[in-house]
């Protein structure tokens, strides 16, 4: 079985194809292809309320490409979710039916609590006995989950993402929120809570930090990446960091609600499973699709 998943952000639109071997209690997925392309649909909603014209033009360019290689990959199903920008574009439905009419492809605009729903399907394989904070930052709204072992407890989304521009006394206001909402969850009473970061920018830091695989980064170390990171100009970070220009110019402002939700928290430190809203979707697919519930997962990597 082959199935596809299309994750629609506020920084970058991804495809994410996947072969499925169902092995009765143990599912394998292995990616067949991968494709990130940075259209930021953020720039305008944030910043005008609407999704322009030449990004649409782009846009449906970008979802045409997507809809050939899913139909030269011959995939049984796909499911193509949108989440902030589209969730605040004024013009957003008309986005979605022209993009139906246009190449076929049907988008779903999810809610936040959608969103965190369907991106704890993708880190529950990774979670243990243990009090946990997930953490997604993206580019318009940061996801928040508790989880006590595999069982979700809490949920909150949160405007305030690498993209979105906000004036300080908004962002200290959104930080505030977030403090009291982790007060009100009594996460702060509980021991040793772990984090877990989700969300591009957080995968850049884990790679700089040249951790062993299914390592913790602990919360100083993470700070220290920061710091380091903010040593470099924008340009350098591209030349010498080898950061994609999308990347370069929002990975202060991410690993900062990091670090916040972190400290609120009272957690010294954070695993980065390196999954993400895509691998939640084809997992949520398979159910749909096959009528099975998934139990045991596996990550096949490339070989």
């Amino acid at each position: 079985m082959k199935l596809a998943a299309i994750d629609i952000g506020s920084n970058a639109i991804r495809l994410h194809i996947v072969r499925v071997f169902d092995d009765n209690d143990l599912v394998s997925f292995k990616k067949l292809e991968y494709l990130r392309f940075p259209l930021r649909l953020g720039h305008d909603v944030f910043k005008k309320g609407r999704i322009s014209i030449p990004v649409l033009d782009k846009f449906t360019k970008l979802m045409w490409t997507f809809k050939l290689l899913i139909d030269l990959y011959e995939v049984e199903g796909y499911s193509a979710v949108a989440t902030s920008a589209m969730r605040e574009a004024g013009n957003g439905e008309e986005v979605v039916t022209y993009i139906k009419n246009q190449t076929g492809l049907k988008i779903e605009v999810i809610s936040g609590e959608d969103e965190a729903r369907i991106l704890n399907k993708a880190i529950v394989p990774y979670l243990q006995d243990k009090h946990y904070i997930h953490i997604d930052v993206g580019g318009g709204s940061t996801e928040l989950n508790i989880f006590e072992g595999k069982v979700l407890k809490k949920s909150e989304s949160f405007q305030i993402g690498s993209v979105r521009k906000l004036s300080r006394e908004n962002r200290m206001a959104v930080f505030r929120q977030i403090k009291d909402w982790i007060k009100s969850v009594e996460l702060t009473k509980t021991k040793n809570v772990v984090g877990i970061g989700t969300g591009g920018n957080i995968n850049k830091l884990y790679k700089l930090a040249n951790k062993a695989p299914n390592s913790t980064l602990p919360l100083t170390e993470l700070k220290g990446l920061r710091a380091y990171v903010n040593e470099f100009t924008y340009d350098q970070r591209m030349s010498m960091l080898k950061m994609n220009p999308d990347r370069a110019d929002v990975i202060i402002p991410a690993s900062e609600i990091y670090i916040k939700v972190l400290q609120d928290a009272g957690s010294d430190q954070i695993i980065v499973p390196k999954v993400g809203l895509k691998d939640g979707l084809v997992y949520e697919l398979f159910e749909k699709v096959s009528g099975k519930h998934l139990e045991h997962i596996e990550f096949l990597q490339d070989y």
